[in-house]
């Protein structure tokens, strides 16, 4: 089940998978196909230890923050955003079944809406999403407000499951995960909020608006002028 959830550490098919797809297709691996794994997760959760769900959701929260980091492929970006809010459900689905599924519903219904918005602006990219602004800036505010609800940014519906589940997870006398799980879901935080920055603050090709030096390629060849008496 895990395997066929996307959840760590059986995940290294689904970023592979989604970057091959249409944003039809992924919309509906993210979505639809996690339906069923989900629902049989639910119905035997009373029968698995939490020990054993507790360590996958963690390694997932952290495969899912660490792996998007880096990803300029919007597809790629979501299949570890899909990652890391199954590590949400998975680490709280043997101690509140119904929290559990509250979170995955909330994730599937706010992920969505925004596979939908990419599929309307044709964008794939970090750089193409800058374009989006220019054309249509209703659909580029509702992704910012999409992706920060995703991030779990309070007042935003994201938020609310995610609390639920820390306090939980702080009810039956497991605050160290709980510490563990606030802290990795900084790591998806941070490529939610360059992506929302980039919808809100730039506008196409640029993608930044401080000039660092390791973005620059050096000068390496200097033309220089000789004096000979």
């Amino acid at each position: 089940l895990t395997m066929k959830m996307g959840a760590a550490p059986a995940h290294f098919w689904l970023p592979e998978v989604l970057q091959g797809s249409t944003l039809t297709t992924t919309l509906l691996i993210t979505t639809w196909q996690k339906i069923a794994p989900i629902t049989l997760l639910y119905m035997i959760s009373n029968h698995i230890q939490s020990n054993i769900l507790l360590p996958i959701g963690l390694l997932s929260i952290l495969v899912g923050g660490w792996g998007g980091i880096n990803q300029t492929q919007l597809r790629k970006m979501m299949a570890y955003s899909s990652i890391a809010h199954l590590g949400w459900t998975m680490a709280v689905i043997s101690i509140a079944p119904n929290i559990a599924l509250t979170n995955i519903i909330i994730y599937m219904t706010v992920s969505t809406p925004f596979f939908l918005l990419l599929m309307s602006s044709s964008s794939k990219t970090l750089q193409t999403m800058t374009t989006t602004w220019a054309h249509a800036p209703t659909a580029t505010i509702i992704m910012m407000l999409l992706l920060l609800s995703m991030a779990g940014l309070p007042p935003l519906t994201g938020f609310t499951p995610k609390l639920l589940i820390l306090d939980k997870l702080v009810m039956h006398k497991l605050t160290p995960a709980a510490t563990t799980m606030a802290i990795l879901s900084l790591l998806s935080l941070t490529f939610y909020l360059r992506t929302t920055y980039l919808l809100a603050s730039t506008t196409s090709p640029t993608t930044t608006q401080s000039t660092t030096l390791w973005r620059l390629k050096p000068n390496y060849y200097q033309i220089t002028t000789i004096l000979t008496p």
